[in-house]
């Protein structure tokens, strides 16, 4: 084989390979969303940009290639965000399935390792203190420092948020920055309103954030304070179904040290769960009972 051919065969080759690669890009592409015309995806791919392939619905992405029941499938995907359905390749997943687990992946480590940001807190007026944890890899690595506060977190509880009142909001970033992001701005409003169909009410000025939170750290507030009733929103531990999902931890008169058992807790507080307007309502239900009662956790289910 002489040089010219060599060259012809390499030539070809390559236009080989870049046709391959086109069609696997116009083929991911359309099953990621196939509503957008290939023309637009092509700019795109072209630009360097394709669609965010977190925007895809879970529930109503279907990859099996000729399924024997088709709306049977479909209908148990609706049912649950787990990856059903999702075909493979050979022994593999699919390309975008791949992509996919680990853009959910990624989002759920951001979650963890980043932070409420300054200017959210100063919006709703927080108070904001920290745990001992220094930095976020402390913070999952010595769980007991999310729990406590040093001397001047604790003055400062103490000078900042009134004492004695009936009902304390905390805030806590906890496994989650994401959580709090997402779902603040509409459970405060709306466990106020809540309470107010009580005649309760709770001060926004004394609303405490906590920076490296673990939820046990609400007894000792509520110790500081003392706070009838304590209700902490803080962030969960992220998975792949959603970074945004948080919980509330009402509990009556905690003390440190205190069991679990005394906690009431409500969880899944995202817009793919319990949104959080619904929750705040719930939430405000909950606490007026605790009060009446003056009971929460077991305690609690065992007088309803």
């Amino acid at each position: 084989m002489d040089n010219n051919e060599i060259k012809s065969m390499i030539v070809s080759i390559l236009e080989e390979m870049t046709d391959t690669k086109k069609s696997i890009i116009e083929t991911n592409t359309n099953q990621l969303n196939p509503h957008i015309p290939i023309e637009s995806i092509q700019e795109q791919v072209e630009d360097g940009l394709i669609d965010d392939i977190t925007d895809v619905d879970i529930r109503k992405q279907f990859l099996v290639p000729d399924p024997v029941d088709r709306e049977g499938y479909l209908k148990m995907k609706a049912k649950t965000p787990a990856r059903l359905g999702l075909w493979r390749s050979g022994p593999r997943y699919k390309t975008q399935s791949m992509l996919r687990f680990r853009a959910d992946h990624a989002a759920a480590q951001d979650a963890v390792f980043s932070y409420v940001p300054d200017a959210l807190i100063k919006e709703m007026k927080f108070v904001e203190v920290a745990t001992k944890c220094q930095d976020k890899d402390e913070y999952v690595t010595r769980p007991d420092l999310g729990r406590q506060f040093d001397e001047e977190n604790t003055a400062k509880i103490k000078a900042n948020v009134k004492p004695n009142q009936k009902v304390q909001i905390i805030v806590g970033d906890g496994l989650s920055s994401a959580a709090i992001e997402a779902n603040i701005k509409e459970i405060l409003p709306s466990i106020k309103q809540g309470l107010k169909m009580f005649g309760l009410d709770f001060d926004d000025e004394s609303v405490v954030f906590i920076k490296h939170a673990r939820v046990p750290a609400m007894d000792q507030i509520a110790e500081l304070t003392g706070a009838e009733v304590v209700c902490y929103l803080i962030g969960e531990r992220p998975g792949l179904v959603t970074a945004e999902s948080m919980s509330a931890y009402i509990a009556y008169k905690p003390t440190v040290g205190m069991p679990e058992a005394r906690r009431t807790v409500i969880s899944n507080i995202h817009k793919g769960g319990t949104p959080a307007v619904e929750a705040g309502a719930y939430i405000a239900e909950l606490i007026h009972k605790m009060l009446e009662h003056k009971k929460s956790g077991i305690d609690l289910k065992e007088v309803n």
